[in-house]
């Protein structure tokens, strides 16, 4: 059997973000590895024309588009913004009906709720929260963490049907420009009918005024050093003023001193920003899996031994509360 590929590419509000561009320049990376691979993209929106062309410039020769008007007015109700269950169905209907064996998609939070079912529905193997892909060999094999990020393994694939979830921020977007060709795919066409919309989104919430950690190219975080919820106040404050976004660690969020959404790390978020600065964090195993592809990393910790000190470009051996506002208020005079 010859291997077929197809990407699914997410989009938020009928744009593409970071993770799509990921995905495709990481399907068009392994497709060229095994050798005589055909790649293609799937993906369920509204946007427009020149907003799926986009993904052209990172390899993507063909687009299949699936208006998600079109996918919900299968449902035979009103009221709601997607279907994670009819979402699924459509991407292994497609993908069956076109022979395509595997599958890569985002361990995003939506990826991560379609992928299981997707993998069931083709009757495939699953690997999730991949960090690298290598087909050299002609047959795909993956790099994935285990042991909550303590340790790495490879696997390598018995079954010719796969579905893949490839971590964020891990596989580089790479611009190889390019023309390609859009096709509407008629969501009639993929047996979609009102009972595979089991579960909807009626709304999406979000913190207004915010910055999401897993797409902000500056992150100040802050871990037990910090001491209480009410202290993060002066990691809110630098954010603020170098236009940051806060992250946080497990202990953290564990503790309830920071919502989930800004944990940094094996089981939260993993970043990739231009600037991060690490407050009052020790650097475990589990928190450095999740930031340590940042392009520059400082490190503000009392105890000169912390591990964070390893993998930090830079570092402040001194009290977080001593330092921080100090550091605040120099940066004000510069940004």
């Amino acid at each position: 059997m010859s291997n077929k590929i197809l990407a699914f590419a997410e989009s938020k509000d009928n744009k593409f973000k970071n993770p799509a561009f990921e995905i495709t320049s990481a399907a068009a990376s392994l497709a060229a590895q095994l050798a005589g691979c055909e790649f293609s993209v799937i993906t369920i929106n509204n946007c427009s024309g020149d907003e799926l062309k986009i993904l052209g410039k990172y390899g993507a020769k063909n687009v299949f588009h699936i208006s998600l008007d079109d996918l919900n007015s299968k449902s035979g109700q009103s009221g709601f913004l997607y279907s994670h269950t009819a979402e699924s169905k459509a991407v292994s209907e497609f993908a069956k009906a076109n022979g395509y064996n595997i599958i890569l998609l985002s361990a995003t939070s939506f990826g991560k709720e379609i992928a299981p079912s997707v993998a069931v529905r083709t009757d495939s193997a699953i690997a999730v929260d991949c960090v690298e892909i290598d087909g050299e060999s002609g047959t795909v094999v993956i790099k994935r963490p285990v042991y909550a990020g303590k340790s790495y393994t490879k696997v390598r694939f018995n079954s010719e049907n796969i579905v893949l979830t490839l971590r964020p921020n891990v596989f580089k977007p790479v611009i190889t420009g390019g023309d390609t060709e859009i096709t509407e795919v008629d969501a009639g066409t993929l047996n979609i009918v009102a009972g595979d919309f089991r579960t909807v989104v009626k709304e999406a919430v979000v913190a207004s005024g915010k910055l999401d950690v897993a797409e902000a190219d500056r992150i100040v975080s802050g871990g037990r050093g910090l001491r209480s919820s009410e202290n993060f106040a002066l990691i809110e404050r630098l954010a603020s003023v170098i236009g940051a976004a806060t992250g946080a660690s497990r202990a953290v969020v564990d503790a309830g001193w920071r919502p989930h959404g800004e944990q940094v790390g094996q089981t939260g978020k993993t970043v990739s920003p231009s600037l991060y600065i690490a407050c009052g964090i020790s650097g475990a195993i589990q928190h450095l899996a999740g930031m340590s592809s940042s392009k520059c990393i400082v490190a503000i910790n009392k105890d000169k031994d912390a591990p964070i000190f390893q993998t930090a470009n830079y570092g402040i051996v001194g009290d977080v509360f001593e330092v921080l506002p100090v550091l605040t208020e120099e940066l004000k005079n510069i940004v």
